[in-house]
Formats: structure tokens, C-alpha cells, sequence
């Protein structure tokens, strides 16, 4: 081509500007689809996984909700150390913590100005202490984010209902967003109204969830004391609640909403779990569950925190649905995070580190069906360069292509994890996996939404290659990673179970695992018999299992139960009150289903049961029942043993010590005496109500 003289006379900065920009095409990035993530959204979603602390009145009531009419002399931990729920949570790997500043009973764990009913009254520390001060400090000396809850409801406070509570409410959170540094998120429960002690009122208020609390005036006032703060509640207005308390979101997971139609206690939250395709906000789902039953701590539930196996699968259908994880750590009453749930909060730690241990996408070489442009900014090789401002996108005539992962060499693969390019919206809404396998195709998984994160999990394949199809999508496609594992086979403890026809069942979550036993009172190994299928044990027997790895060739310790004779011949033959035919559920062999009697029944309620034929008896055994608000716990108990259910021995009477806060199994041993019929009396049981609750009856034999 030619070129004038006066082309050598610009600048040379211009000149170079030129030579490159005549090289090649630099493409505009794809336009914004639907509703945006703000800043203060974008930063909250990086998170993924908090703690919510549930540490109030409640924990020294045994309480879920308190009345309001408590006494702050009740709040009196031994040993509170707030350092040492950060330390917890940032070795569990947890981005930030929030802390139920106040709950619905009203007492405040700050020394508040709008009400008597906080620590300032309290025994902890003299009245000088100040538990949101110390926690937000720990926080910040471990690097930890720091939220607060705030309950609007407040069933303790004597204005609740009127006008004048509002504006106590109000400076409550006031005092809260000023006085202790950076807030990251503001949380509001959708309880609100009904009973309450209410300064002694004792009566229900009703309020208008949608107007009572003047939600704007709220809104005002955190984003004038914490503009950096999401605001949490079923309508956000930054964060929406998932619609359940058991930690996971939908497969389908959309991170926006129609949220104007959304308020506190809306009634149509399933919706929540799923997001709306046509949604008019950003409104992120936050999925919150506890590590136990209840949101409080309660030495009864210390033998029900979730096994690991649970954790992970929460874990999986919240942080890999496209929702944050607000995992609930119950600080027990001496003020600490109970030493079991640290275990299994470190176990779930340990097991993600493995399974996200070795990335595989990023040695691959990543080609694809269209790139943006002529693929120099938004190309294919963005989607594992690890950066999190790059992206790769398709041309705005293409909302879906396929990108492809060669490996070069046969690669196990089991988890494939995505992400869009968020700031410019949420897009996909279909997308399959495939693998490459001795040449052909096939099909690993079929699903629809991805948004901020998507994890997905698979049997192993062996692939040379593996491909990504988007086949549907709003727009252009935006995605920023994906990233490809082979996590390892999951190792845990076997679960034993029998049946009521005596057929016992050993398994483990992860099937590429062995579970190896015994029958002899032997340690079990991997050269021991492995489990196919139930087998029968009728008799006094004590079953031994580990799990084995055969690819590491690790092994658990022994897990252990002993079973006595089998209860397919048991009948319930006898019942003080209520439906006889339920109360099969007594002798079922599964602790987690009970049977209990009719309401307003007289004490001492009972059951007999035919055990098929006589036996030689030296002990029977309770299992209280499991829910998670107990009832009808048996505290005294007198056991009888009978030959032809007519004359009765009374073999054991006694009391099952401390079961209301420890409801393991019960057992106890006796002379041995021989009968078919057993009758379990309950002479004293926990509570006023005069129902009896039976998780589940044994005996212990003896051999002629």
C-alpha cells in the first residue's frame, strides 16, 4: 500500500496504535443480559461459605424461641472465648461469620441504650461485656468478614406492635452498623408477630410484615452506615433466603427475581429455591442450615451433628447450585464451639481439600466452536487462565457453542466446575458434559443453570477428551472458568442396619468403596469377607465392618454393632393409649421412627409385646425418640418379663439418667429370667404432657 510522506510525520505512540489496530479487529465485549450483581453484590458472592454463630438467651434456656420473659441473670457462659469461634471458622475454611445479636425473645448481646434486656444485666463479665465488640475484633484478627442478625421481632419489649417499637428498632441497628467496624452483611428473619411476653403483657400481636418495620427507612439507614453491607430477608433487597433450612438450593437456580412481588413471610418460597428465569432484580440465594438439628445448642442433640457425608452433600447443593452456604455453628453454654462439631467441620474442610485438590482443565488445551471476535480477547484459553476478568464469549448471533478439553493422554475426571461471567448477567440455560471415551462421546450429565458457580459431580470416567455443550443460553455466551477434578473416593466409617427380618445392611455413601466384615468378634480387613448383599443375623451376634479404598488402599477403623435376637416375629400386643397398629414403630429397628401415646392419657403409660417365643432375658434397651423438638422422653421406667402376658416379674425399675440431654440408646442388664411377653412402663417422663414417646425397644439375651 501507499503511504504519504506526512503518515512519518505523526507521533510515534499513534503511529504503533495504528500498525496494531490494522493487524487486527478488537471486539466490543457482548451487552449486559437482564438484571446486574452491584458491587457490594459481586464482592458477597466471592464468599461462598460463612458461619452463622446461634448464640443468645436460648442457649441457656434449651429454647429454639424464648418467650421474652426471661431474666438477663440466665446469660452467664464459663468460658466465652469469640477468638476461638474465628479460629474455628477460619480453619473450617469459612469466609466471614454472622452473629444473632438479638433474637426474637429481645435480649440484645450488646449493652444497648433502647432496653434493660441485654448484657449489660447480665452476669457475663459483671454487666461490662459486650459480645458483638469481642467477635467483630476476632473477626478482624483472622481476617474474617463480620455480620450481625437482627431480629425485628421482639417478644420481649413492651411497644412491640405499636409505633414507638419501630424507632427502637431502628436504633438498634444503628448501634450495631456504627460502633463495630465493617458489616459485610445485615441479616432479617422472616418471623415475625404472635405470642410474647411482651413487657408482661403475655397476649399475640399481629403486625404487617410489609409495612410495620418501614423496610425503606431500614434500607436507608444500613446503606448510609455500611454502603458496603448485602442486606439479607426473603425479598433482600440484596440477598434472598433459599426457601428452606436444610442448606441446599434447586438445579435450576436463577440468580434473579421478580422482587417486587417478594416481602418477609412471603408464602410462595419454594419459588425462592429456584429464582425466576424472567426476574427483574439480582437477588442471590443464600442457603442457611445448622450443623445440628436445632439453630441453638442442646447437649441432646451432641450425638446428631451431620456425618460428613451430609456436610458434603450440602455442601454440593448450595456452593455447587449457585448459592452461598450460611453454615450455623451453635455455641454451647460454656461459650464455645462444641468440640464435635469442630470435628466435622474440620472433617468437611479436609475432604474438600481433597476434592478440589489437583485442577486438570488448566494442562488441557481448550479449543471451541466460536469465539467472540477473531479470539484474541475473548477467546476459548480465558476459561482456564485463572483469572477472574477474563472471559470467553461467542459472537452475538450465537447463544450456544461447545468448548472442549483435550487431555492429550486417558484422565479420570468426576467434578466439573463452572462459572459465568457474572457482571454482565446470568445467561445458560441449558448445558450437557460429555467425555471422550475409547473414541466416542458420551453424555456425563444434562443441566440447566450455571450462574456465579456450578459444581458438578459424577462417577469417574476415564476421557481423552472432554466437552462442554452450552445449548441454550440469553444472549452471547459470558463463561469466565471452568475447571475439571478427579476427587477422590469417599472413605468413611460403614453404616450398619438391620431390618426387622434380621437381614443387616453394611454401605457407604461412595460405591467405588468396600466395606469388608466380620462375624466372629474378629478385626475386620480387607482380606475379610466384602458385602454384596443383606445377610440374616437372628441371634446374638456382633458385626464388625470397615471401608476399604481399593485404589489407596486405605481403610477406616471398625465400626461396631452388636445385634440380639431378630423382631420379625415381635408383635405390640398391648397398648395404655393409642392407635396399637402404629405402634409397630416402637419395634421396627430404626430409632428414627417412634410410636407415642394418645394425648391426655393418665400416668404411667406402658407397652407389652409378644416377643414369638420364650427367651432367656438379662437386659432390654430404649431409644429415645429422635426428633428434633422431643416429647414424652421416659425418665423412670419399670420393666416386666411374663410367660403368658397374664402374671408379670417386675425385672428392672429404675431411672435412665440425664436421657432428656443425652438420647442415645439406654441399657440396662437384670438377672436373667425367662418370658415371651415384655411390658416397658413408663413411670416418670419429661415434660407436663402426658404422652410417652418409644423411638425404639430391645432386648438382651442369654443362651440357655
Amino acid at each position: 500500500m501507499k503511504i504519504s510522506l506526512q503518515f512519518f510525520k505523526l507521533p510515534f505512540a499513534i503511529l504503533l496504535l495504528f500498525l496494531i489496530c490494522s493487524s487486527f479487529e478488537i471486539a466490543a465485549q457482548p451487552k449486559p443480559v437482564g438484571p446486574l450483581p452491584s458491587e457490594r453484590q459481586l464482592s458477597w458472592q466471592q464468599l461462598e461459605y460463612y458461619a452463622f454463630i446461634h448464640f443468645n438467651m436460648n442457649t441457656f434456656t434449651d429454647m429454639e424461641w424464648g418467650t421474652g420473659g426471661e431474666s438477663p441473670e440466665q446469660f452467664d457462659p464459663s468460658a466465652l472465648d469469640a477468638g476461638q469461634w474465628a479460629e474455628v471458622a477460619k480453619e473450617a475454611g469459612m469466609k466471614g461469620i454472622i452473629i444473632t445479636a438479638k433474637h426474637h425473645d429481645g435480649f440484645c448481646l450488646w449493652p444497648t441504650k433502647t432496653t434493660e434486656h441485654s448484657v449489660k444485666n447480665s452476669p457475663w463479665k459483671d454487666g461490662n461485656g459486650d459480645l458483638i465488640k469481642d467477635l467483630a475484633e476476632a473477626c478482624e484478627e483472622y481476617g474474617l468478614q463480620f455480620g450481625v442478625y437482627l431480629s425485628p421481632w421482639d417478644r420481649n419489649n413492651p411497644r412491640y406492635g405499636h409505633p414507638e417499637y419501630v424507632a427502637i428498632f431502628h436504633e438498634q441497628l444503628r448501634e450495631l452498623l456504627t460502633n463495630y467496624g465493617d458489616i459485610f452483611e445485615v441479616w432479617f428473619d422472616g418471623a415475625n408477630g404472635g405470642t410474647g411476653y411482651y413487657g408482661g403483657a403475655n397476649e399475640e400481636r399481629k403486625i404487617d410484615n410489609k409495612t410495620y418495620y418501614e423496610w425503606d427507612k431500614v434500607t436507608n439507614i444500613i446503606r448510609e452506615l455500611q454502603p458496603n453491607a448485602v442486606i439479607f430477608s426473603d425479598a433482600g433487597p440484596d440477598i434472598r433466603w433459599v426457601g428452606n433450612e436444610e442448606g441446599y438450593a434447586n438445579e435450576t437456580n436463577w440468580s434473579i427475581m421478580r422482587r417486587d412481588e417478594i416481602y418477609p413471610g412471603w408464602p410462595r418460597y419454594k419459588e425462592l429455591r429456584s429464582g425466576h428465569k424472567d426476574g427483574t432484580h439480582w437477588l442471590p440465594a443464600e442457603a442457611d442450615v445448622s450443623i445440628r438439628p436445632g439453630w441453638y445448642y442442646h447437649s441432646a442433640e451432641d450425638h446428631q451433628v451431620k456425618s460428613l457425608p451430609h456436610l458434603l452433600d450440602i455442601y454440593y447443593r448450595s456452593v455447587g447450585r449457585n448459592a452461598s452456604l450460611l453454615l450455623n455453628l451453635p455455641v454451647d453454654d460454656r461459650g464455645l464451639v462444641h468440640e464435635t462439631d469442630v470435628k466435622q467441620l474440620m472433617a468437611l474442610r479436609g475432604q474438600l481439600d481433597l476434592d478440589f485438590k489437583s485442577e486438570l482443565a488448566k494442562n488441557a488445551r481448550v479449543t471451541a466452536t466460536d469465539e467472540r471476535g477473531n479470539g484474541r480477547q475473548f477467546g476459548a484459553t480465558n476459561v482456564n487462565d485463572g483469572a477472574d476478568d477474563t472471559y470467553w464469549s461467542t459472537n452475538d448471533t450465537l447463544s450456544s457453542a461447545s468448548i472442549t478439553f483435550d487431555f492429550g493422554d486417558p484422565t479420570e475426571v468426576n467434578r466439573v466446575l463452572l462459572q459465568e461471567y457474572i457482571p454482565l448477567g446470568q445467561r445458560v440455560k441449558n448445558f450437557s458434559v460429555e467425555a471422550e471415551v475409547d473414541g466416542e462421546w458420551k453424555e456425563i450429565d444434562r443441566q440447566t443453570t450455571v450462574g456465579y458457580k456450578r459444581i458438578l459431580r459424577f462417577d469417574p470416567v476415564t476421557a481423552s477428551k472432554v466437552r462442554v455443550n452450552f445449548l441454550d443460553a440469553k444472549g452471547p455466551l459470558a463463561i469466565s472458568n471452568i475447571e475439571l477434578y478427579r476427587a477422590p473416593n469417599l472413605l468413611t466409617l460403614p453404616d450398619l442396619q438391620r431390618n426387622r427380618d434380621g437381614r443387616v445392611t453394611l454401605s457407604v455413601p461412595d460405591k467405588n468403596i468396600e466395606v469388608h466384615y466380620t462375624l466372629d468378634g474378629s478385626k475386620p480387613t480387607a482380606a475379610s469377607p466384602k458385602f454384596e448383599k443383606p445377610f440374616p443375623v437372628d441371634e446374638p451376634t456382633t458385626v464388625k465392618a470397615i471401608a476399604y479404598d481399593p485404589e489407596s488402599g486405605e481403610t477406616t477403623e471398625t465400626a461396631l454393632k452388636r445385634y440380639d435376637i431378630a423382631k420379625k416375629d415381635w408383635k405390640v400386643v398391648e397398648v395404655s393409649s393409642g392407635t396399637i397398629s402404629e405402634a409397630i414403630k416402637a419395634i421396627d429397628e430404626n430409632p428414627d421412627t417412634f410410636w407415642a401415646t394418645d394425648e391426655g392419657g393418665e400416668r404411667p403409660q406402658e407397652l407389652v409385646i409378644d416377643l414369638g417365643k420364650s427367651y432367656k432375658l438379662k437386659g432390654f434397651t430404649y431409644w429415645p425418640i429422635q426428633e428434633r423438638y422431643p416429647f414424652g422422653i421416659i425418665t423412670g421406667y419399670k420393666f416386666s418379663v411374663s410367660s403368658d402376658a397374664q402374671n408379670w416379674k417386675a425385672v428392672a425399675e429404675g431411672e435412665f439418667g440425664n436421657v432428656v440431654n443425652n438420647r442415645i440408646e439406654q441399657t440396662v442388664e437384670f438377672e436373667p429370667t425367662k418370658g415371651q411377653y415384655i411390658k416397658l412402663r413408663a413411670t416418670n417422663v419429661d415434660g407436663d404432657d402426658f404422652r410417652t414417646s418409644f423411638g425404639e425397644i430391645g432386648v438382651i439375651t442369654e443362651k440357655d
